[in-house]
């Protein structure tokens, strides 16, 4: 996922929209997303919590983990692309709420292959960054919802 802004470029099916008529969206295996939920469980010195799978509209899975210290993360894990969130809560969408990594998070889903945006790359301007690659139907439904930060189109539960 190389290139703009800092090491990151959007991917066609980063909405997780795509024409009927295309072939379907890769998916992100939900057992290599509950591995590496585990696995950061395990690098934050506590344990998992509980692990949603998406359903219909949402792109992203959810998952908590209890720190040793005893606080609770928020995991989103978007569905076809390996790209990881922190949000403070589960939500139907998200526009502005999204959290600095915490070293231990960016370390262990980046050592699951997943990247890791920091809150600045998700809170910025979507029309920051590159879509050229966007499918026609992920730039129709983009000018549809109008999200305003990256992570509002990335973590979407758009229908």
């Amino acid at each position: 996922m190389d290139g703009s802004q800092g090491g990151f470029r959007l991917e066609t099916g980063a909405t997780g929209f795509w024409h009927a008529g295309e072939a379907p969206l890769r998916e992100v295996e939900v057992g290599r997303c509950r591995a590496a939920w585990y696995a950061a469980a395990f690098a934050a010195g506590g344990q998992p919590g509980d692990f949603v799978e998406r359903a219909y509209p949402y792109d992203f899975h959810s998952a908590t983990v209890i720190d040793g210290a005893g606080g609770r993360h928020v995991v989103l894990f978007h569905a076809h692309q390996p790209l990881v969130a922190f949000v403070e809560e589960r939500k139907h969408g998200y526009t502005d709420e999204f959290l600095e990594p915490p070293a231990w998070g960016v370390a262990a889903f980046g050592d699951a292959g997943f990247v890791v945006p920091s809150a600045a790359q998700l809170l910025s301007p979507l029309g920051e960054w590159d879509t050229s690659v966007l499918s026609a139907a992920e730039l129709k439904q983009i000018a549809y919802w109008g999200p305003r930060t990256l992570g509002a189109a990335l973590f979407n539960a758009w229908d």
